[in-house]
């Protein structure tokens, strides 16, 4: 079995840490169930935290947001990327340093609040250039960096999400937009601040004292990584960025310790797997062939994976699976794999 007969996953821990885009909400509308979740949380006296990449929106604004859907949050419970990068200019910079800001007006309001002056040329003569994404960045924005960083000012990134989540799909990110600057720099930044930077997850589980913190995201990359750097937990959930293939093929730095289709599996035992599991595995098998990963007999969903993950990892081979049986088949689909 993947999970302890009766044992819910929250109760193993003292905080949790969510992300938001792609795990409470996506754009500005909650995910299915999402409020519900965090509500039982609060109502159970949990602790509970937020820690976003997303750099367009300060801790007020992002509190205000997840008030108006219903939940409960408080401006200290949200950590931020624009924030965090903020104040660690601050330590570095002296007061009233001239900072280029690419991005959007929470970044240059989160450098404001630190007593430092948010600037848009190169010719203020910055001390340092900070990056994090805003919808309205264009070229004229990444040419002044350009010059700024060529000209001797440090380059500091809040993010390096390659896409962000939205109700069409994948979109481009901080990262996207970091890649413009790395291409025409030939570098890279000399700081990233966000995810899978430990520093967001760090803060977070400082608040939960000697308990366990379990962090709950939505993107291998950046959520799972930061997480394993860290030292901490992580739950996977299926609502954002990542999927069943990319998880059978993540390298060992961000592979989660759960998984789950939704915030579910923090409360029902039958709707989280531990990852990995065994190549035999609550009425599954898997085996390796030269053709891929093949899977056999029935059960759960999430056992199939986390069996999946099991031979997958270990043998460091794509998610090429084919099912051996019509349960197999079910699943696989289930798990947005082509049978």
């Amino acid at each position: 079995m993947t999970t302890v007969a009766g044992k819910r996953l929250v109760d193993g821990y003292a905080l949790v840490v969510f992300d938001l885009d792609g795990v409470i909400y996506l754009i500005d509308r909650p995910i299915p169930g999402a409020v519900e979740a965090v509500a039982r949380l609060h109502a159970e006296g949990r602790a509970v935290a937020y820690a976003t990449n997303n750099a367009s929106r300060r801790s007020s604004e992002v509190t205000a947001l997840l008030t108006g859907m219903g939940v409960p949050a408080r401006p200290e419970e949200v950590l931020t990327s624009a924030a965090a990068t903020a104040e660690l200019l601050r330590d570095r910079l002296p007061d009233d340093a001239a900072v280029l800001v690419v991005g959007a007006e929470a970044l240059r309001a989160e450098i404001r609040a630190v007593g430092l002056r948010p600037v848009s040329t190169a010719d203020e003569e910055p001390a340092a250039v900070v990056q994090g994404y805003g919808p309205e960045v264009g070229w004229v924005d990444l040419a002044e960096a350009t010059v700024a960083v060529r000209a001797g000012a440090p380059w500091y990134a809040t993010n390096t999400d390659r896409t962000l989540p939205s109700g069409r799909g994948p979109l481009p990110g901080n990262g996207s937009l970091v890649a413009v600057l790395r291409t025409a720099l030939d570098r890279e930044p000399d700081v990233v601040v966000g995810k899978p930077e430990p520093a967001l997850f760090a803060t977070a589980a400082r608040r939960a004292g000697s308990g366990r913190t379990l962090v709950v995201g939505d993107r291998l990359d950046t959520d799972i990584e930061g997480a394993r750097r860290a030292g901490l937990d992580s739950l996977l959930v299926l609502t954002g960025v990542s999927d069943v293939p990319e998880l059978l093929a993540a390298p060992e730095r961000r592979r989660p310790t759960h998984v789950s289709f939704d915030l579910a599996g923090l409360f029902e035992p039958a709707a989280v797997a531990r990852v990995p599991g065994e190549p035999e595995l609550g009425g599954w098998s898997v085996d390796l062939t030269a053709a891929g990963l093949v899977l056999s007999g029935a059960g759960r969903p999430l056992d199939a994976l986390a069996a999946l993950c099991a031979v997958a990892w270990s043998a460091s081979v794509g998610p090429v699976v084919r099912a051996a049986s019509p349960a197999a088949e079910e699943a696989l689909w289930a798990l947005g794999l082509p049978a």
